[in-house]
């Protein structure tokens, strides 16, 4: 772990940004020893969170936990103490306001979304085997299995509905939905470093959901194409 701070202070000077390498040891030898506080439980439900939580707002994720680490908050795994460093909490931040505007537009939201389905879900898969770290290759893969299907899974579940959604001129209820997506990002991420077993069962619970409506969504998106087909059908006889 030391090396890779070491490499990532190299990038810093390369890009013009100069960072103490001693510092950077320090904050890796910290959160070396502040992980050893964390149980298995824990780490899995930190894990399970990161993943899950991406496929919704991936850089909210970032910065509020590399926030949470850099305030003393959570103690972050080594595998994550990078994301606690001043540069990465600015640009997940810049991105994280960025993100927020572009959600609260109808039909802009669904096509930033679609932009960034190419990132969250490989991200969360990266951010859950970082809990782990190269010390325990074995969970840290399977941490990125998990974290990158519960990234697809709440991803497919957003898309879906924001899909539905989109389909009502108002937008108020694309502005209700996107806060109360912005909220469930803060309390999983919460929930799971003060309460992971309560995590747990939340998490089971919101997979269900998910499942019911993407089946309920996806009938109705379905029924709602074949109506527009419909009609395009129907023009096209008339112009006939």
């Amino acid at each position: 772990m030391e090396a890779l701070w070491l490499q990532f202070v190299q990038w810093l000077h390369s890009v013009g940004l100069h960072l103490d390498p001693d510092m950077a040891r320090n904050v890796a030898e910290g959160a070396r020893h502040a992980t050893a506080s964390l149980d298995m439980t824990s780490m899995l439900a930190l894990a399970a969170a990161l993943g899950w939580a991406s496929g919704f707002r991936l850089y909210a994720v970032v910065f509020l936990v590399g926030a949470m680490g850099a305030a003393g908050w959570f103690p972050l795994p080594p595998g994550l103490s990078v994301l606690q460093h001043p540069v990465v909490l600015a640009v997940s931040g810049f991105m994280l306001v960025v993100e927020f505007f572009a959600d609260k537009v109808p039909w802009v939201d669904s096509l930033w979304d679609s932009i960034n389905a190419f990132i969250r879900v490989p991200a969360g898969a990266l951010l859950a085997a970082g809990v782990f770290g190269a010390d325990n290759a074995s969970m840290a893969v399977a941490a990125g299995l998990l974290g990158g299907t519960l990234s697809a899974t709440s991803l497919a579940t957003k898309m879906t509905t924001r899909a539905a959604v989109n389909t009502s001129p108002e937008p108020f209820s694309n502005w209700g939905l996107s806060f109360l997506e912005d909220g469930l990002v803060v309390g999983a991420v919460w929930l799971a470093t003060q309460h992971p077993v309560a995590f747990g069962f939340a998490l089971v619970f919101a997979l269900i959901l998910s499942v019911i409506v993407l089946i309920v969504l996806f009938k109705f998106l379905r029924a709602v194409w074949r109506r527009v087909s419909g009609l395009f059908s129907d023009s096209e006889r008339t112009v006939v």
